[in-house]
């Protein structure tokens, strides 16, 4: 086959990354496409996956639209020339739309039941939509739900075992008591109007009153009073650090899902609530903080988690969810596979 994957986020990257190795293992021409994100570029070009950028990033909301006619009008003159079979994406926007001009068959990956904007411009276009088991939302046309999250295409243990070595790279030990904090940026199109933290120097200290290192990371600028928190990683090690952090608190939605698939308990403070961090609620490894005390309710259980320590049995919790969930890769390939067939 044929396939085109487009990526617009480095979350994405990971996403695709083992599928796309897995297709072109099978011998398929896998052609990767992007957008401009600075995080995404930097990913793709750390793995060593060729791409080709089509698009600026969009500065605001409202240059959102022009950015999107500039990629899809690329994206389709791509495709024009080398024929996809199947045209891939989480979210999928300009894939669903381009694949339908180019006689492809578009498979879109979403979980995300708050963005909206996104469902109502793809799910209508694309020939197939897949989505964990949790999604919450309607889905028009050929809907495929699958037992598991987008993290668990890469960070299933058949496809990741964290390093240790990470620790000495942050000048942490293993006998250190490790939370990890992630501040959002909030420019996302689902995003707006939301928030998160309302004080997260509040938040940082109390963690470190339980004798917590604090490891801060953000998809934007760290506030010049915290830099003295944050650390200096590779992106592709963030993951090796994740899984050996001893907790998770943050604005960020993916990685806390990454943090619980890894067996480390995520306090996720969002105004905004996701089917996926519900599901991985019940089982006892996400506490979703999301009503109007959300920082309040969230520095309780980052220091219940921190001072619990070893108490608790966090593997057995993960390995509860590995023996209800897929290994996301297989699924994905075998979807593509069937829709390219």
């Amino acid at each position: 086959m044929n396939v085109v994957v487009t990526i617009q986020h480095p979350g994405h990257v990971h996403f695709f990354r083992p599928i796309v190795a897995e297709l072109t293992a099978s011998e398929h021409d896998v052609r990767v496409f992007c957008r401009e994100n600075a995080s995404a570029v930097a990913l793709l070009d750390r793995y060593d996956m060729p791409y080709e950028k089509l698009a600026d990033s969009s500065e605001s909301v409202g240059s959102l639209a022009r950015t999107q006619l500039t990629y899809e009008a690329r994206l389709f003159r791509r495709a024009r020339r080398f024929d996809p079979d199947v045209m891939t994406a989480i979210g999928g926007v300009a894939v669903s739309h381009v694949a339908k001009l180019v006689d492809a068959e578009s498979v879109v990956f979403y979980d995300t039941e708050h963005a909206s904007l996104i469902r109502h411009l793809a799910f209508p276009f694309a020939d197939t939509v897949c989505t964990p088991d949790s999604f919450d939302a309607s889905v028009l046309g050929t809907h495929r739900r699958y037992p598991g999250y987008h993290e668990l295409a890469y960070l299933h243990p058949e496809r990741f075992t964290p390093d240790d070595s990470v620790l000495e790279a942050v000048g942490a030990s293993r006998d250190d008591r490790i939370a990890v904090v992630r501040l959002g940026d909030w420019s996302a199109s689902h995003d707006v109007g939301e928030s998160g933290f309302g004080d997260p120097h509040e938040v940082i200290e109390r963690l470190e009153a339980t004798g917590a290192e604090v490891l801060l990371t953000a998809e934007g600028a760290v506030p010049p009073a915290l830099a003295d928190r944050e650390f200096d990683l590779p992106p592709e090690r963030f993951h090796d650090l994740l899984a050996l952090a001893d907790c998770y608190v943050g604005e960020g939605a993916t990685t806390a899902a990454e943090a619980a698939v890894l067996g480390t308990p995520a306090v996720y403070v969002n105004s905004l609530s996701l089917g996926y961090l519900d599901e991985l609620a019940s089982y006892d490894l996400v506490v979703s903080c999301n009503g109007p005390n959300r920082q309040r309710r969230a520095i309780r259980s980052g220091v219940e988690i921190l001072e619990a320590g070893e108490d608790v049995d966090w593997d057995r919790r993960r390995a509860r969810v590995l023996e209800r969930t897929v290994d996301v890769t297989d699924f994905a390939v075998a979807q593509i596979t069937r829709a390219g067939g």
